[in-house]
């Protein structure tokens, strides 16, 4: 189950810099025009986790494997991408599945990049892409809403569906956002086929330049204050050094390009924690000696629905699991030794994974 996230923002803000830099399976085109990228790239990445090489060490096995972010990322938006001002509506209609949407935002000065849209103003950039990430599911949602009508004609069940969906377009013409207006889970199943961009959890990166990659500056601010109520997260980074860094292959070269920097890690790797985070996201590990493996499952899945990631019998000829907490396998070194001290537990399907568990299934095939 791989997390998707798709890359959003204006014209030269730094998008493609950062899919560079993210992404160990592609290479996006970084040039200072616009649409210079005209098909989605679409890359790989490894979630970075200390505590699977930590169980590598320990257990020795034959391969590690990570869990992994699939990022995609499309052309610069401009004014009018929702009516497909250059090529908007296709570049949108690639984002529609993904998880989550990092939007990159421009907070720095530089002569040298072209930018639109006049001085720079983060608060501004910012508001252009939600007005067309508004319109889109705006044009959705009144699309819905002619076809739902209609049905109510014949069954009067899509009566609450419709009164939903006027209220996503009474939001929307407001200039909200989706995922500001609290719907549960029973309204969102109304609206869970627009697939709708603006009910997606949004990270914001604050490009900034260099001096001010630790502290921010006046614009990242800005766009601190212009996001408070969104329930969004934002980080702050410079591109140009994580694209740097994710070039360098030599681990010691990295290390000692960091400490020039005064990194303690590449701030790709709170990116990507960060979309965990926004997700509600857990890993879980199993561990033997052909492979020490991380997945993905959502907070608050039980057993039978962990198992299933792997393979879905296991979610359905589901009998037990043995889990050991991280800590306690760390501790005393190896799988038999937590067993021999009583801290291998079995659990049933009540079971609610945390996370960091280290499991192994029993299921019937």
């Amino acid at each position: 189950m791989a997390l998707q996230a798709g890359i959003v923002g204006l014209p030269n803000v730094g998008k493609s810099t950062l899919f560079n830099a993210v992404s160990n399976s592609a290479k996006a085109q970084a040039s200072n025009y616009r649409f210079c990228t005209i098909d989605p790239n679409v890359g790989l990445v490894d979630v970075p986790d200390p505590r699977l090489n930590k169980l590598a060490e320990l257990v020795v096995p034959d391969r590690i494997v990570p869990t992994q972010i699939e990022i995609v990322d499309i052309a610069g938006l401009v004014r009018g991408a929702s009516k497909g001002e250059g090529l908007g509506n296709k570049f949108l209609a690639n984002i529609r599945e993904v998880d989550a949407i990092i939007h990159v935002v421009r907070c720095f000065e530089d002569e040298n990049i072209l930018r639109d849209e006049g001085a720079i103003n983060p608060v501004s950039d910012k508001e252009i892409i939600d007005t067309e990430l508004q319109l889109k599911d705006l044009d959705s949602v009144e699309k819905k809403i002619q076809k739902t009508e209609k049905q109510i004609k014949l069954d009067p069940k899509y009566k609450a569906e419709l009164e939903v969906l006027i209220r996503c377009k009474e939001h929307l013409e407001k200039g909200k956002s989706i995922r500001e207006l609290d719907l549960d889970k029973e309204e969102k199943n109304a609206i869970a086929d627009l697939c709708l961009l603006t009910d997606k959890p949004v990270l914001y990166v604050a490009n900034v330049d260099e001096p001010s990659m630790h502290t921010g500056n006046k614009f990242s601010e800005a766009l601190k204050e212009s996001i408070k109520n969104e329930k969004a997260q934002m980080i702050i980074m410079n591109n140009n050094i994580e694209a740097q860094i994710a070039e360098m292959e030599n681990g010691e070269d990295k290390q000692l390009f960091m400490e020039e920097y005064h990194m303690e890690e590449p701030a790709l790797d709170r990116l990507i924690h960060s979309a965990y985070k926004l997700l509600n996201l857990y890993t879980y590990f199993t561990a033997g000696v052909q492979e020490v493996r991380a997945w993905t499952i959502h907070q608050g899945w039980k057993a039978p629905q962990a198992a299933s990631v792997i393979h879905t019998d296991f979610e359905k000829g589901f009998i037990k699991a043995e889990v050991i907490s991280y800590d306690d396998f760390v501790q005393y070194g190896s799988e038999a030794a937590c067993r021999e001290v009583g801290k291998l537990r079995i659990e049933g399907k009540e079971y609610v994974v945390k996370d960091g568990d280290v499991m192994h299934f029993r299921f019937n095939v």
